[in-house]
């Protein structure tokens, strides 16, 4: 109910409405439109209330709830059952712990905060309230479970896609992260429940530093993460760019999984490319190793190629990748 009333007045953004037009628009009693109204100002919504005039939207809160971001979104699938909630652990954490009990495909858990965020390898992702976007995508695609590394591509491409759309130009370091500047904005963390050749679920986890102020980096961060309003120096909406990647992803998902596409989403990986054409350190536990990034293949995989001319497909998650002298 709560939604319904808030869309009513979104919808009619510079008007006033009448709290009796609402009662009859809803079917409730006039008191519990008022009630709901007082929920809504709790929740940061700015509501102008004038006797014999009604009720008037003044402003929403910077929130990523199904509301926020709905006005962006294009999508059939994909984020139009989201689930919002004010601090989590991990949203990664949480999609796994309901995802058996969604049904439907596309599912995204959203968190204002992360208090134990991870990226690959298990390292810490900071994940400050209200600055960043992190999110949890639930899938449950009929495909191979070899495939499954291919949703890491198609998020990093949506990533990019839906940030040049804002005029915000960034860079693939392959596989997960988005950077600008040589440094890294976005991470993504794609993991998987299967059976041998069954899938269960996918979860792809995107954490992007939105709105962080440089001094909210830790030292330890500073020479090497960023944030898009650091880099562009103003304010990004959060909520738009949510719904601009999320209806990138839905496209180039359903491309892969109804067509078997990947060449729209590689395309992009290829062209948005930190690494190809570059000089690399491969890092495959403590060894580091030089070579140059060559080219991704159709499979996701990285070709490199070493100083002695030998070439190698790198497979997501095996090896870690530096730039010489920088962290692309």
């Amino acid at each position: 109910m709560k939604s319904d009333i808030l869309e009513l007045l979104k919808n009619d953004k510079n008007d006033f409405i009448s709290g009796q037009y609402i009662s009859e628009k809803l079917g409730v009693t006039r008191t519990a439109i008022w009630k709901h109204i007082n929920q809504l100002k709790e929740d940061g919504y700015e509501i102008e209330s004038i006797s014999n005039k009604g009720y008037r939207l003044v402003s929403s809160p910077d929130l990523l709830t199904s509301e926020e971001i709905k006005p962006y979104l294009k999508t059939a699938l994909i984020g139009r059952n989201i689930l919002h909630f004010d601090s989590l652990d991990s949203t990664n954490v949480k999609a796994k712990q309901l995802a058996d009990s969604l049904k439907v495909d596309g599912a995204v858990i959203i968190s204002e905060e992360q208090t134990s965020g991870k990226g690959r390898l298990g390292r810490t992702w900071v994940s400050p309230k209200y600055k960043g976007i992190w999110m949890s995508i639930i899938l449950k695609p009929d495909l191979n479970p070899m495939d499954a590394v291919k949703l890491t591509q198609i998020a990093a491409a949506s990533v990019v896609n839906g940030c040049s759309e804002l005029n915000i130009d960034t860079l693939i370091k392959w596989p997960n992260d988005i950077v600008i500047n040589h440094k890294k904005v976005c991470g993504i963390l794609t993991e998987m429940s299967a059976e041998l050749t069954r899938i269960n679920y996918i979860i792809v986890g995107i954490g992007i530093n939105v709105n962080i102020d440089e001094a909210e980096f830790p030292e330890s961060l500073k020479e090497t993460a960023t944030s898009l309003k650091i880099e562009v120096k103003h304010k990004i909406s959060r909520q738009e760019l949510i719904g601009r990647i999320l209806n990138n992803f839905e496209y180039l998902y359903l491309e892969f999984i109804n067509n078997n596409n990947i060449k729209a989403s590689l395309d992009i990986c290829r062209e948005k490319s930190a690494l190809i054409n570059n000089n690399i350190i491969v890092i495959n536990r403590d060894k580091n190793t030089e070579a140059k990034a060559l080219d991704i293949d159709e499979g996701g995989r990285l070709l490199i190629e070493y100083p002695d001319g030998r070439q190698e497909y790198l497979i997501s998650g095996e090896v870690s990748i530096r730039g010489k002298g920088s962290y692309i």
